[in-house]
């Protein structure tokens, strides 16, 4: 299965002369159909997008009024892409201000063509050399989605990426349009079971990276809110846990009685919320719940044998050994919901023929 059927895809934001220089090559190694989206660039680059559209039929220009971000711009492509071609294999996805390497572009598109059943990722190598902005906007995203997702991957910002062509109409229903598209994405390829891996390119940054459009506080702190969402309902919950507690725990003293109420009074907010809003499971209560429940009781378990711990051993108050003991065990209850309880059944691939 060759490049003949995958689809280039490049969202363009005031672009530079690098654009014709990418989709000329991207064009003579034989992509069929090449889709430029311009995000409102403005009246000033009107002859510079007028020169893509003179490549002939491969290539199409489409255009925002205004700009509406890099995540409105990509759908904005995918739905065209669907729409006029549905039987492409998928697509791949390229930066239009010259720092991806069109030879990249061809290696992350071949190997989307060789196996279009996960996304492939371009993945830069971000050392010394590459500006700060970037290097700390990387590190950021990176470290927040590992601890978060349960997965490493060295470059979560990259712009260069295949997507399968069955993974498109998930994309288009995502809510996100500016930079924390491209996160969502790779959250909702995890949460669908779509393999991800990742090809080193070149790392490209051209005059200290002034050209991109990320800024790195901003966008790094909406990266981080989009990973949060992850984890909010689980704080929510713990603090009607240890809420309970307290209550319960200050007019009988028992820290069994106490740690049962709580968890109780826990479990109906937390699985419904997980379930929906967390980890947006579909699958059925039968399938879920008897797991989450053996999760509730192992952990409820556990957080008990660590509160009377703490309390005879060392004499800290039970009000506050409930507390160290929950958030000892946070992370681990979260990587068990994700991975053990909320976890879809393995999708049916087809095969790359």
């Amino acid at each position: 299965m060759g490049l003949s059927q995958v689809a280039a895809l490049i969202p363009a934001f005031r672009p530079t002369e690098a654009l014709l220089v990418l989709i000329e090559r991207l064009a003579s190694a034989g992509l069929p159909v090449i889709v430029v989206v311009d995000d409102g660039s403005g009246t000033g680059y009107a002859t510079l997008f007028a020169d893509v559209d003179r490549f002939g039929a491969q290539t199409t220009v489409l255009r925002h009024a205004v700009n509406l971000g890099k995540g409105a711009t990509l759908k904005t492509g995918m739905n065209h892409i669907l729409c006029t071609w549905p039987d492409c294999i998928g697509v791949v996805t390229a930066d239009a201000d010259g720092q991806h390497h069109p030879d990249d572009v061809l290696k992350v598109a071949a190997a989307l063509a060789e196996d279009p059943r996960g996304l492939v990722l371009g993945a830069r190598r971000f050392g010394a050399n590459v500006p700060f902005r970037s290097r700390f906007g990387n590190i950021v995203a990176r470290g927040v989605f590992r601890v978060t997702v349960g997965q490493s991957l060295s470059d979560t910002q990259t712009g260069l990426r295949g997507i399968p062509a069955s993974l498109l109409p998930q994309l288009l229903s995502v809510n996100s349009n500016g930079y924390d598209f491209e996160l969502d994405m790779l959250l909702l390829s995890r949460r669908l079971r779509y393999p991800i891996r990742e090809i080193p390119i070149e790392t490209i940054y051209l005059g200290a990276n002034s050209s991109s459009h990320f800024n790195p506080l901003f966008d790094s702190m909406r990266v981080f809110f989009v990973l949060l969402r992850f984890s909010i309902v689980s704080l929510l919950t713990a603090l009607l846990d240890n809420v309970v507690f307290v209550s319960i725990f200050h007019f009988t003293g028992s820290i069994l009685l106490a740690q049962t109420c709580g968890r109780l009074g826990a479990v109906a907010l937390n699985y419904t919320a997980n379930r929906k809003s967390v980890f947006f499971s579909h699958e059925e209560h039968r399938r879920v719940l008897p797991k989450y429940l053996l999760v509730v009781v192992c952990s409820g378990i556990v957080s008990y044998g660590l509160i009377n711990f703490l309390h005879g051993a060392i004499g800290m108050h039970p009000v506050y050994a409930k507390v160290m003991a929950e958030c000892a065990l946070f992370l681990a209850n979260f990587a068990i919901l994700r991975d053990f309880v909320f976890i879809p059944k393995k999708r049916s691939l087809p095969s790359p023929d």
